[in-house]
């Protein structure tokens, strides 16, 4: 109890007395934060009017409700189902003792409120058919970990996160500018998707040997070690090679692959076999080649050159 007092937790029940917005900003998982800011930035820049500037940064907040809420939400139903316990990543709220579950839980859904809202304003300045689309990211944001059988546990991650955090929400930030969608705007999504995707790759690479003990199914666990490292290999080199296509209706676009020197790290450091904390890195220079690939992009789309 004593231990307990000094940490300043509860000796109750073991949970912090008072978190910090500290806690709570680690809890968010800004490493995370360019899979939302890179989809927007992007669908935005390939829109073919000028862009409307509020309606792009209330698409922003969309975005970053909806990766805040998904992180929440898989902190809140991995702490609770244990299988943080063995978890060697970055400090999980609810596993580490930090916040209380139901604290995070709430955490999460003020964040999906915020999305809803937002998006709710959206809809009724373009279609209300946006409705459905965000109703449907806001549960499989919610299900990736959560509900009786969430599909993060299946194997069915990545495929998601390329679908909400690459077609949808790239597609839809060109949606919101121009109410239609173009073969630029779709284009333009599949790498940003792809990018996405590599963050999850990682994330999960590192976490094998927790997921396997706590059995979560990720995609990592289902094909082991090397095969998952061939895949961030091909989502990586996909994401760069689609950008010859994207010249070919915005040769701009090929302002994207000055980029490029950012994926040497990520890539030998993945095809050198580093594990556990060392992977860490890996994933903040994923990140960070994701946020650099995508404003680069950005600017190329944007010239409409």
């Amino acid at each position: 109890m004593v231990r307990l007092v000094e940490a300043g937790l509860d000796p109750v029940d073991g949970r912090a007395r008072g978190v910090t917005v500290g806690v709570w900003l680690a809890g968010s998982r800004p490493r995370t934060w360019p899979a939302a800011i890179v989809p927007v930035i992007v669908g935005t820049s390939a829109a073919q009017s000028q862009p409307d500037m509020v309606r792009a940064v209330l698409a922003l907040l969309v975005a970053m409700g909806l990766q805040v809420g998904v992180n929440y939400a898989n902190d809140y139903s991995d702490g609770v189902r244990g299988t943080d316990d063995q978890r060697i990543g970055p400090m999980r709220l609810v596993a580490s003792g930090n916040a209380s579950p139901a604290s995070v839980k709430r955490a999460a859904f003020c964040a999906f409120g915020i999305s809803a809202i937002v998006g709710l304003y959206l809809a009724s300045v373009t279609t209300w058919w946006l409705l459905l689309v965000g109703g449907s990211a806001i549960t499989a944001a919610w299900c990736y970990t959560g509900g009786p059988k969430p599909y993060g546990y299946r194997g069915l991650g990545e495929l998601f996160v390329f679908i909400f955090f690459g077609l949808v929400a790239s597609a839809g930030s060109t949606y919101v500018q121009d109410e239609e969608i173009t073969a630029l705007a779709i284009g333009a999504a599949v790498p940003v998707g792809l990018l996405a995707v590599a963050l999850l790759i990682t994330n999960n690479l590192r976490d094998i040997p927790g997921d396997t003990v706590a059995g979560k199914r990720t995609l990592a666990v289902r094909m082991g070690d090397r095969p998952t490292r061939a895949l961030y290999l091909v989502v990586v080199l996909m994401a760069i090679l689609c950008l010859p296509y994207l010249a070919l209706l915005r040769p701009a676009a090929l302002l994207g692959l000055l980029a490029t020197p950012l994926a040497i790290k990520p890539i030998r450091l993945i095809v050198q076999g580093v594990s556990g904390q060392q992977l860490i890195p890996v994933l903040a220079a994923t990140g960070k080649f994701q946020m650099v690939y995508g404003l680069l992009l950005c600017c190329g789309l944007g010239s409409g050159i």
